[in-house]
């Protein structure tokens, strides 16, 4: 890669705006500026219908055939990146669901060797279960699942220092000291799998819980009666929220409606896995769905699938699809001020888009 690049692009999405007709300049990894394609007099280094802020999948288990709980080695995070790049996403948060703790800390220890070698695009581990509740437990293994105590929870958070981002759990089964133990470390606390009242919710949120994991599915759900969570995120100003936009874990107009609610709170992840024969979890494709032990397990998206059906099938505005999949879940992070825009200063991360919304390239310099 060249010290200096320039990239055309046709149309070119800011996280902001639209600009037509624009030229990205970047130099050592960082745009360092943006002009009209008419003041500019060399070569480009590559040209697109779309430029836009390159996605970042934030919960996301495995790729060809190497499911990270299953194979957890730095070659698995390898393929997961080339899988999350093929599909737009320049970063991505590999994710572990309810298992044993010694899964937890070879996952943490190869997403550590992972880094430490230089692997791109990896933000962090995130860790779904096992504190979550029994009764909305998916396919997750109930015999995993447990109330956590203060001294099991520092030990894996003292182990994965560092390593664990995201621990995505059921507030209502979780003690308040644990919470906040974990808060102390600087993780992003998730709810989901939680069969929490609206009342529990909206504590919850209350109290620096600020995301929950995957809309509608293994949750308390709305009722005219019982709210439950699925209630309590719609009605909370702040808290955001990840949803799977295949068709399969939620119907297309139910994205329309959350998206109507809950407005720029409302982020896509892909929730993806991948066939897998080995573990407690054999993940196994059923047309463009993976099931596990007879329940739906994950999806068979990428990012950019993402963009497409919430564009083409949840009738939601190109803009803001883009927003879903790149600047909100950097935002869930607290990586905002390093992706999710195009603007001077901001890492190099943007995805060349064909005008029918196919990934021709991921830069990420």
């Amino acid at each position: 890669m060249r010290e200096r690049n320039t990239y055309f692009a046709n149309r070119l999405f800011t996280g902001n705006k639209w600009l037509e007709q624009q030229v990205v300049i970047t130099e050592r990894s960082a745009i360092v500026d943006i002009i009209p394609a008419t003041v500019m007099h060399e070569p480009y280094t590559a040209q697109f219908s779309i430029i836009a802020p390159a996605f970042l999948d934030i919960q996301i288990y495995g790729a060809h055939n190497r499911l990270l709980s299953a194979y957890p080695e730095p070659a698995s995070l390898e393929l997961l990146y080339d899988y999350c790049k093929k599909g737009g996403a320049a970063y991505f948060q590999p994710t572990v669901a309810t298992n044993s703790y010694d899964v937890f800390k070879q996952a943490i220890d190869a997403v550590a060797a992972y880094q430490k070698s230089g692997g791109k695009g990896c933000i962090g581990l995130h860790i779904e279960g096992p504190w979550i509740n029994p009764l909305k437990r998916g396919a997750h293994l109930e015999t995993f699942i447990h109330i956590p105590d203060l001294e099991q929870t520092k030990a894996l958070l003292d182990y994965g220092k560092g390593i664990i981002t995201m621990i995505t759990l059921a507030p209502e089964i979780c003690p308040v000291e644990v919470l906040n133990l974990i808060r102390s470390y600087g993780i992003v606390i998730s709810a989901g799998h939680s069969n929490a009242s609206y009342q529990q919710g909206i504590e919850a949120f209350n109290h620096g819980i600020e995301t929950a994991t995957h809309l509608f599915n293994a949750m308390s759900a709305l009722q005219h009666r019982e709210p439950g969570l699925v209630g309590a995120i719609f009605d909370h100003e702040t808290v955001m929220c990840s949803i799977v936009p295949d068709g399969y874990h939620v119907d297309f107009a139910a994205i329309r409606i959350a998206k109507k609610q809950m407005k720029e709170r409302l982020f896509a992840i892909t929730d993806a896995v991948t066939t897998t024969t080995s573990g407690p979890y054999p993940h196994q494709l059923n047309g463009d769905k993976y099931e596990s032990n007879g329940t739906l397990s994950g999806s068979a998206l990428t990012m950019a699938a993402c963009v497409k059906n919430l564009v083409q099938k949840a009738h939601i505005p190109l803009d803001e699809a883009l927003r879903m999949c790149s600047l909100y879940p950097a935002q869930v992070m607290g990586l905002s001020h390093r992706t999710g825009r195009i603007e001077k200063g901001y890492n190099v991360a943007m995805v060349g888009l064909s005008e029918t919304l196919d990934v021709l390239k991921v830069v990420d310099e």
